[in-house]
């Protein structure tokens, strides 16, 4: 974006600049002149959220986001529809009773006597009973229509009130503006007393909802716990429960104390068994025939004492080892140790009476092998006994244990919704912190913003106005000078004809340098400059010159006709040719004599075709096409022909868009020269035909840009 080229827009569009300024400051002046005079009055209003010695319960610091967060609440509960209603009420019941504010308006003086009475119970009762007035209601949307005329409704309170906390400190500020200094002082104190109280009503109000609410649930909590605590009473007596830790305790005890007997037990037998068989390893058979026939009958004594010794054992375990089982099978012992004996006597006169002691150590672990298992029978029914006891009892330790985990969170529950209560209670019982420590006085005036409104809207006009000729330069893609014509179409300009105002065009005129102004004396300089490009791109052996467009209508016929005479004026012989079919323009303009159409198909051009020595071939027109009128062979035949009579020979054709017409003429001309007028853009659909000349190389001249 070239920046020098929008100050040059700028310094066109300068009268534009300083035109709509200077009326938006005139506008704006007799806009304001009557403003009236703003008066300002200020209150303050205490919190008590970050005033530690208003914290009576919660001495905690709390955090800077929640402190602003309540500032914030309470700021834009202040300026709540229902709190300006309330000011608006007041504000208008003032003016109905008292002496007003400010004049009244148009149709609060309408308003007959009945009416204005009638309005006026209307807003008492509505400010009474805090309600709002109903748009839906005819009656109530008409006062509310009195209150927007008056300017006390709440949309226009809102735009004079500002409500901000003072810094990070403790306070708020109500500020409010008016045109009487008492108005804007009565506004404010009249918001800060209804605010208050509101605010005392809301939060008497949630208190008594909460401790009504925390009592009810207290007393259902309390309920709760007692009901778990009765369950678990009336399960322990029903099952006979008086300890269960204490029995289970127990009965653990005597497990463990039979596991252990147990063990025992089965370790003796495993010690019997394994002696009892290498004693018996010890006697070979004939021995222990003659043992046997000889103890029959002490033998048989000695298994009744051990079946009574037996039978005392398990007696004795089942009365878990009670002390007088225990003198018994002493007894019975001491009986069965003598019947050992006398079987021992009996060896005395025996062959055998050797082995008399292992015979004795026999019998004796014998009968404790039988006491040991006899032991560990009656042992494992007891171990049944008490497990199966035990086992009773798990039961109840998990429905107890529910019970008491029910109980525990019930306790729980309770006392925090009992510490909830008390806090509740003890909340409610104190007066609210918010207070309004500072009542607005009436205030000075303002200073006049008048003539800033004045200065700002001259700035403000001025800068939009440079704001929409940027957005315009911008969004502007047309081609105003050579460099940009060749950028984009990536050719060579030849030169830039001005626009020259003239009401016909009088070539001979133009040239005489005595009647030329500026603009044509420029144009004549840059039409020489085209001039010798055009030379310097033909050289020596090309002489036709085609001259086209990317569109119609941008000066094609006006370059022919001026470089044609251009070229007259240095004494050579000129032809120019119409061949545009489409648009003959040139031929409507000079009106020749001879037509291409003639040339073409045979007849001659006769010395007389002369126009300030240009000799000019018209066409008929009709849309035709140059192959059309003749094949290519004979047109450029025809050519070379005037090439030979002809210095130059200038041919305007069609537009590019003309259907091919001018690219007929182009593949049989010698150079091509394009005409394009400032303004204009290149399109994408024009940028194929500005390809298409890039495309011929050498045989296109270059462009030249008109109208500038």
């Amino acid at each position: 974006m070239d920046f020098i080229k929008f100050i040059q827009l700028l310094y066109k569009r300068r009268l534009l600049l300083i035109c709509i300024p200077v009326i938006t400051v005139i506008i704006t002046y007799f806009l304001v002149r009557y403003l009236p005079d703003q008066f300002v009055s200020t209150s303050r209003i205490a919190t008590g959220i970050v005033d530690q010695s208003a914290q009576i319960l919660n001495k905690d610091d709390p955090q800077e986001s929640k402190i602003s967060q309540e500032f914030s609440n309470l700021t834009q509960m202040m300026m709540l529809k229902k709190i300006l209603d309330q000011v608006s009420y007041k504000l208008i019941i003032h003016d109905l009773t008292e002496s007003p504010f400010k004049p009244q308006s148009k149709l609060l003086s309408t308003l007959k006597p009945d009416i204005r009475k009638r309005s006026l119970e209307v807003y008492k009762k509505h400010y009474q009973e805090r309600t709002e007035l109903s748009l839906w209601n005819k009656d109530e949307d008409g006062l509310y229509r009195v209150l927007q005329s008056m300017q006390y409704d709440d949309e226009s309170l809102t735009k004079k009130l500002s409500i901000y906390r003072v810094n990070n400190s403790d306070f708020i500020d109500v500020q409010g503006t008016a045109e009487k200094p008492d108005l804007s002082a009565f506004i404010v104190n009249t918001l800060c007393s209804e605010f208050i109280t509101y605010y005392t009503s809301i939060v008497k109000e949630n208190q008594l909802k909460a401790v009504t609410f925390l009592d009810k649930l207290l007393k259902e909590k309390y309920a709760a716990m007692n009901q778990k605590i009765n369950e678990l009473k009336n399960y322990k007596i029903q099952n006979r429960v008086l300890n269960l830790n204490e029995m289970a305790k127990s009965l653990y005890g005597q497990l463990a104390d039979f596991e252990t007997r147990r063990e025992m037990a089965e370790k003796d037998i495993i010690g019997y068994t394994a002696a009892l068989k290498d004693i018996d390893n010890r006697f070979d058979p004939s021995d222990r025939r003659y043992i046997e026939s000889a103890m029959v009958k002490v033998n048989g004594d000695i298994i009744a004492t051990k079946q009574q010794l037996n039978s005392l054992s398990d007696e004795y375990v089942k009365s878990n080892f009670d002390e007088s089982y225990a003198h018994k099978i002493d007894s019975l012992r001491s009986v069965l140790n003598e019947r050992i004996i006398q079987s021992s006597d009996k060896y005395i006169t025996s062959p055998l009476s050797a082995k008399q002691d292992l015979v004795t150590q026999k019998l004796s672990m014998e009968i404790s092998l039988e006491l040991a298992r006899n032991s560990v029978g009656s042992i494992n029914k007891e171990l049944e006994r008490l497990n199966h006891k035990f086992d009773g009892l798990v039961p109840h330790e998990a429905v107890i244990q529910s019970y008491e985990n029910a109980i525990d969170v019930a306790s729980r529950e309770y006392l925090e919704i009992l510490d909830k209560f008390n806090e509740t209670s003890m909340t409610s019982s104190f007066s609210i912190q918010l207070r309004q420590i500072e009542e607005a006085v009436p205030g000075n005036v303002l200073p006049s913003k008048k003539m800033l409104l004045v200065i700002l809207s001259g700035m403000i006009s001025f800068v939009f106005c440079i704001v929409i000729l940027f957005v315009m330069f911008y969004l502007d893609k047309s081609i105003t000078e050579p460099k940009e014509l060749a950028a984009q179409t990536d050719t060579s300009v030849l030169g830039a004809l001005n626009m020259v105002k003239s009401h016909g065009i009088d070539m001979k005129e133009m040239w005489q340098a005595e009647t030329a102004n500026k603009d044509t004396l420029h144009f004549r300089n840059e039409l020489r400059a085209i001039r010798y490009e055009v030379d310097h791109e033909m050289g020596s052996e090309d002489k036709i010159l085609t001259i086209t467009s990317l569109n119609e209508e941008e000066g094609k016929t006006f370059l022919a006709l001026s470089l044609a005479y251009a070229y007259a004026m240095t004494d050579k012989k000129i032809l120019l040719a119409d061949g545009n079919f489409n648009h003959p323009s040139i031929t409507s303009i000079v009106k020749p004599t001879h037509y291409l159409e003639d040339y073409l198909n045979g007849k001659d051009l006769a010395p007389d075709a002369t126009v300030h020595a240009i000799n000019i071939l018209g066409n008929r027109g009709g849309g035709t096409s140059l192959m059309e009128i003749a094949g290519k062979a004979v047109v450029e035949e025809k050519l070379q022909e005037l090439k030979k009579r002809f210095d130059i020979i200038i041919i305007e054709t069609a537009a590019l868009t003309g259907m091919d017409k001018a690219k007929e003429w182009i593949q049989v001309t010698d150079k091509t020269l394009a005409v394009f007028e400032k303004g204009r853009t290149i399109t994408e659909a024009k940028r194929s035909n500005a390809a298409y000349l890039t495309g011929l190389g050498k045989k296109f001249a270059g462009w030249v840009l008109n109208k500038t």
